[in-house]
This record gives C-alpha cells, structure tokens and sequence, in this order.
C-alpha cells in the first residue's frame, strides 16, 4: 500500500508527462479541452514519442546483440559485419594474395602447415569459419592472417625456426587474431559507418566488397593496437599448450625475432612501432602467462625431429631479402 506522500507524488507524476528538452510539457486534467491543444500540430503527442522510442531503443538493442559475437576466453564484442561478409571479404584478399605472392610449390609443407593449424582450430574459441593455411615461398620474416580465417606464412620465417613447437607458436598467435576478429574490426572502423552499411544491409553491384578487399589489402600489414597484440599472445600461448605443444617455445620465439629483427624485416611479434608492446615487454607476459599455468602437463611437444626433416625442403634462401 502506498504512503500518503508517495500517492501524491503518484498523483502528480500522472497528470504531468515531461517531454525531453526542445518539447512542450504536456498537462492531463479533467478540463472538457486539454490544454495540451495549444501544441503546435507539428509536435508528436508525448504517448507517441515515447513508444516509438520504445521501439526504436528495441530495435537498436536487438541490433546489437545480432552483432555479438565471441571472442578468445568467450570475451564478447560487437561487430556489424556478419560472418558471411566476413569470410566473403577473406576469399577476396586471398585471391588477390594469390596474384601478388608465390604459393610454396611443396604439398607436403602445405599440408604439414594445415596439420599444424588444424590443430590449434580444434582448441580454439572460434569454428564457425574455416581455416586456410598457405605457406608462401619468400625470404621475408613473416606471417599474417587475412579475415575469414585465411593464415599465411613465409618461408623466410620457416627456416630460422628449430621445431614444431614453434611454429605452433605463431600458428596460434595468427588464429587468436583471426578468432577475436582483430582484422575485421579495423576493416570496419577504416570503412566508415556508409559504406559498413552498404556492405551489411544492400551492396548493389558488390561495389562496397570490393572496396572492402582493397581497403582490407591496405590494412594486411598493417600494425595491430598494442591490445590486439597483447590478446594474441596470451592466448596463443593458452591455445598452443591445449593443442599439446610447449609453449616455452613461444618465448623462443619472441627471442629469435628480436635477435633477426636487426637484419631483416621480421613483422611477426616484432615491435616495429610504438603502437606495438616492445619484445622484452612480450617475452615477460609470455613468461608470466606460462607460470601463471602452474606445473605443465606431461608429454608437450616441441617435434625438433619432425620439423628439421620439413625444413631442409624449403628452397635455398636467395642472396637478396624478399621475394
């Protein structure tokens, strides 16, 4: 039962309905004409505004939870772009990849890289796309994952790693990229809200994906922010050790990009602006996200053996850097 004070309060809050800033106040008695008659026609009634802001408020919260999606550790985030679109503009950079780069004309590397990887999906936080891995034939130091799922890597960054472990390092850096989505939220941020609007709700002409995969191009080498990369440490180093690879290796790895970084352009990992956490900054989370795990389970791999006999395929690296 109401106190007398809050029925009055009740009372009043009734007969008065206040309209935001800009809007008239409306007043409810028991006069035969209300006294709101004197709104100018213009103006909505205030029951009126007040649903369709409602509904307009529904619509927007429902938009947003289709948007969600989920990332490393079940971390949730918002994303126009649907997963459809997402892949679709994957496909497209890949077949422009195709065109500039040399695929490594080696099936068993293929299909040893695709071991590898598949791997690291199975423990993954994402499997609603599949995964592509194609190993490039480049001396450049590097690796890099596309939208959709699409993970590449060179075999100038092959052949100065020692085992399989390590591999799987970068194997699951690359994944954790691609499962919280990194590449794809800032596609969507450089493409602005018109034309990430054109791309999700009415592409006539499939101009907005085109401009999509050129300006997905643009972005491939770029930077990551400090925290995309922080995330795709951690768990990369999370995923690898579930797949059953020594995650020690990452941080063999941290320290052989440092040490190559001097002479050859070794993207991967390696702080080559200030947007990126420096390499000791990395090797101490790596070390700390390992300890933090306690006591490692029996029967982690590193696979030297394995991976020495893989390496001693790869070409003869030529006298100049690149390609």
């Amino acid at each position: 039962m109401r106190s007398p004070s809050s029925s009055f309060a009740f009372f009043w809050l009734w007969r008065w309905r206040w309209r935001r800033p800009g809007f008239t106040l409306h007043y409810r008695g028991n006069d035969s004409v209300s006294r709101s008659s004197a709104i100018s026609p213009t103006r909505p009634n205030c029951e009126v505004v007040v649903k369709y802001r409602y509904i307009l408020l529904g619509a927007v919260c429902s938009l947003l939870l289709s948007c969600a999606t989920t990332g490393p550790g079940g971390r949730k985030s918002f994303i126009a772009i649907p997963t459809s679109q997402e892949v679709a503009i994957g496909k497209g950079m890949a077949d422009e990849v195709a065109k500039t780069e040399k695929k490594l004309p080696d099936p068993a590397w293929q299909s040893y890289v695709n071991d590898v990887g598949q791997k690291i999906v199975n423990v993954c936080d994402r499997k609603d796309i599949s995964y592509t891995f194609t190993v490039i034939e480049s001396d450049q130091i590097n690796a890099f994952a596309a939208p959709g799922g699409y993970v590449y890597f060179y075999t100038g960054l092959l052949r100065m790693m020692d085992n399989e472990a390590e591999m799987a390092a970068v194997m699951a850096h690359e994944i954790s990229h691609v499962v919280a989505r990194h590449s794809i939220k800032r596609l969507q941020a450089a493409m602005g809200a018109s034309l990430a609007y054109q791309l999700v709700f009415g592409d006539q002409g499939g101009q907005a994906m085109q401009a999509a995969v050129g300006i997905g191009m643009g972005l491939l080498f770029a930077d990551y922010s400090r925290q995309d990369e922080r995330e795709a440490d951690k768990f990369g180093i999370y995923y690898m050790q579930q797949a059953g690879y020594d995650p020690n290796a990452a941080i063999t790895m941290f320290e052989k990009l440092a040490a190559a970084s001097g002479d050859h352009q070794a993207n991967i990992f390696e702080s080559l602006s200030s947007s990126h956490p420096e390499t000791a900054e990395r090797i101490a989370n790596a070390k700390q996200e390992i300890a933090a795990e306690g006591t490692l389970p029996p029967g982690l791999v590193l696979g030297r053996s394995r991976y020495i006999e893989m390496r001693n395929r790869l070409p003869v690296p030529s006298k100049t850097t690149g390609k």
